[in-house]
């Protein structure tokens, strides 16, 4: 893969944590191809930006969410049209300072080329609780407070 293209398929993910992290429910809805589908952390399901959007606006509305702090593993093409993203990330709530474990998730997306432009048609928010191995989770506690 091209660092162009590596680039553009970054970038695309930035857009939905920034999406997220804005609070901006049409932005992060814009993201995604007219069937993509969103699965949230707590296993909420979304599919196509209107109801992707219908979803998220009600929570930005109405929950101080608290901003990602992330850091890209991995992008792999699949064929020439489409890629998998994989991210950690985690959070650090309103009027805090540091980043909650308990809420640290693995993002994965699958994004396509649509009209020349890097479209999300999965987008999934797993969290990342490693039941059992607590030092896993402090382990990528702390890969994400390097992001800092």
């Amino acid at each position: 893969m091209n660092k162009y293209t590596e680039t553009q398929i970054k970038h695309t993910y930035e857009q939905l944590i920034e999406a997220w992290n804005s609070r901006n429910a049409e932005a992060m809805a814009r993201l995604f191809t007219e069937t993509g589908e969103s699965i949230g952390f707590d296993g909420s399901m979304s599919k196509g930006p209107q109801e992707i959007h219908a979803h998220l606006d009600p929570i930005f509305e109405n929950h101080p969410t608290a901003p990602f702090v992330y850091k890209i593993k991995e992008v792999r093409l699949i064929g020439e049209e489409a890629a998998i993203v994989r991210a950690i990330a985690g959070m650090i709530p309103p009027g805090e300072s540091d980043l909650k474990p308990e809420v640290n998730t693995h993002h994965t997306l699958v994004v396509v080329l649509k009209d020349e432009q890097w479209k999300i048609d999965l987008f999934q928010n797993t969290p990342a609780q490693f039941h059992g191995r607590p030092e896993l989770v402090e382990q990528m506690t702390e890969e994400l407070r390097r992001q800092l």
